[in-house]
């Protein structure tokens, strides 16, 4: 059992340094952060460590960028919170100085931690002197925790760990969804990642009325069905899997028709369309991750955007996730309109596909 950081009142947090482990590896273009809703859904843990007067350092990785120097400003902004940036190392004196001045309720802001290769490699030496400056220890970034890196998994050996309210609340609506009953349970999967869908597709063959296909993953079973798919993304080392599936009978149901250019598949088609859009309005819980198109084509992102609008119109319990996805939802003013939407890519995908999360397991889930 995970315990949580809402269960830390305010005499057991004050003045107490705490090390706070967020997923901030945004999307970056121009030196500017173009999708910051990592950012904003873990501001409330921010706020409640801050506001009890814990003194408070951000850590996080980026892949965009090796740095996150230029993008404190717009952190800040979006914290709405005054952040003291600490570049280099995120261990050694400069770190035990500025902490050790530190007033109650101050935060810090660290670089990006895979600047160091012993982050990755799950270095417990690294983990340690991580460690040695705080007190405290909170993860709060589910996005991350199918990693098992250092700042994740080792370092729960030498702080008392606790996972922040945004970790609890990721755990929270993806197990009630993953429990719900079978009947009206929808899951749409897209995207142009095959291999991170079938594990989930499999887990979820009886736990889900509907499985609905789209993306690269489509591909996949419109071949394995003897049908040509021309230059069309797909993956080969699924066609045996995607043939037991389909021989299975399970809900499976994939593009009738398609939009194409170019010997590709691009987008779902109208009948297909339709037909998945009846579906979910009939649904009482959806879980989407990965949109059904190329979404940055406006041409090709009609059927993405009418799933989006048969979600956001239905009476369902409605979680959606993933990178792409999310920026289609924000695009389309719909980010209110979904009963939950996860910060988790892949990490939603394994913890959908019933798989052990490292930066879970350190903080002892037991799910």
């Amino acid at each position: 059992m995970i315990k949580s950081v809402s269960g830390l009142i305010e005499k057991e947090l004050f003045g107490k340094k705490v090390l706070l482990r967020v997923d901030f590896n945004v999307p970056v273009a121009d030196g500017k952060i173009i999708e910051s809703y990592r950012i904003i859904s873990v501001k409330e843990t921010v706020d409640y460590l801050a506001s009890r007067g814990a003194v408070v350092a951000i850590l996080s990785h980026i892949t965009a960028i090796k740095s996150f120097k230029p993008l404190v400003g717009q952190i800040k902004e979006t914290l709405g919170r005054d952040l003291k940036f600490i570049p280099g190392s995120n261990i050694g004196p400069d770190i035990t100085a500025n902490l050790k001045l530190a007033e109650s309720g101050k935060i810090f802001f660290l670089e990006n931690v895979r600047q160091n290769p012993a982050e990755e490699a799950n270095d417990e030496n690294f983990a340690k002197e991580l460690a040695a400056n705080f007190d405290i220890y909170v993860n709060d970034a589910f996005a991350v925790c199918h990693r098992e890196h250092a700042s994740l998994s080792a370092i729960t050996k030498f702080l008392p760990s606790y996972g922040g309210l945004l970790l609890m609340k990721e755990i929270e609506h993806l197990t009630k969804a993953i429990e719900m009953p079978r009947e009206g349970k929808t899951l749409i999967l897209g995207g142009a990642k095959v291999n991170t869908k079938f594990p989930v597709i499999k887990n979820f063959l009886n736990k889900a009325e509907n499985i609905l296909i789209g993306g690269a993953v489509a591909n996949v079973f419109l071949k394995a069905k003897g049908i040509a798919i021309g230059e069309s993304l797909t993956d080969d080392s699924f066609l045996e899997d995607a043939k037991n599936i389909i021989n299975s009978k399970a809900g499976i149901i994939i593009p009738e028709d398609y939009i194409e250019s170019e010997c590709m598949i691009l987008d779902i088609g109208q009948k297909t369309t339709a037909e998945f859009s009846e579906i979910i309005g009939k649904s009482k819980v959806i879980i989407w991750n990965g949109p059904l198109g190329r979404i940055e084509t406006p041409e090709l992102a009609h059927g993405s955007e009418s799933v989006a609008k048969a979600i956001t119109n239905s009476k369902a319990f409605s979680i959606a996730g993933g990178g792409d996805t999310i920026v289609l939802i924000r695009k389309m003013n719909l980010m209110d309109k979904f009963s939950y939407i996860s910060t988790g890519g892949g990490a939603m995908l394994n913890f959908l596909a019933g798989k052990s999360l490292p930066g879970l397991m350190a903080l002892n889930h037991n799910g």
